[in-house]
């Protein structure tokens, strides 16, 4: 007779929290992460990938996420950060916050992709394209995405010559010439190859 698989019976016995990061490519601002323990009992339909979702209805389902969840939280990891620990590991950091911000513990972690974050406070998974396959996920995506999004708001108010409210962050052209426009501002990642470019005197 087969053994349960560990996870499996961490499922049935205890919370499972989903977590996601959202703005690992942007050439600026900080790199955020989210943690989501959902309600079975107040199910959300909907939840996807958030990279599927319009940004209109991922607001939508922000909402009812941040308001039927057991426990959610959101946490990022700043520009000095992603160039001093590099953006993998600022991407873990954020990740590890965001799931230490949980105010409920959770028995299991699944987390999006093929690795785990050190320093989690249980066991944890990862799930390769797990924002399209768990809802816990994926609603992890999409708090992390609207987080960034609405981070992304702040930073054109402030730095308007860039239009972050409309590429968000991501090296489009529209960016880049805004970039060798007008050059780096705070909130770029200097070690991101177009931006180190710019610094470097290329084009």
């Amino acid at each position: 007779m087969a053994m349960p698989d560990l996870f499996d019976t961490l499922a049935v016995d205890g919370l499972v929290a989903g977590v996601d990061e959202a703005g690992r490519g942007p050439l600026a601002g900080p790199v955020y992460a989210a943690a989501v323990i959902l309600d079975p009992a107040r199910p959300i339909e909907g939840l996807d990938d958030s990279k599927k979702l319009s940004a209109g209805r991922r607001e939508v389902l922000a909402g009812l996420i941040r308001e039927r969840a057991l426990a959610w939280a959101v946490a990022h990891a700043d520009v000095e950060e992603i160039e001093r620990l590099n953006i993998l590991h600022a991407t873990m950091l954020a990740m590890q916050r965001a799931c230490q911000g949980l105010s409920q513990a959770p028995a299991l972690i699944m987390v999006d992709g093929n690795r785990v974050p050190p320093g989690l406070p249980c066991q944890a998974r990862a799930v390769v394209g797990g924002d399209a396959l768990e809802p816990a996920i994926s609603a992890a995506s999409i708090l992390a995405k609207t987080a960034r999004d609405a981070c992304c708001l702040e930073l054109h108010a402030r730095y308007p010559d860039y239009a972050f409210d409309r590429h968000k962050g991501y090296g489009t052209a529209l960016h880049l010439a805004r970039l060798s426009e007008f050059g780096p501002c705070p909130e770029h990642r200097r070690d991101f190859a177009p931006v180190r470019r710019l610094l470097e005197g290329g084009s």
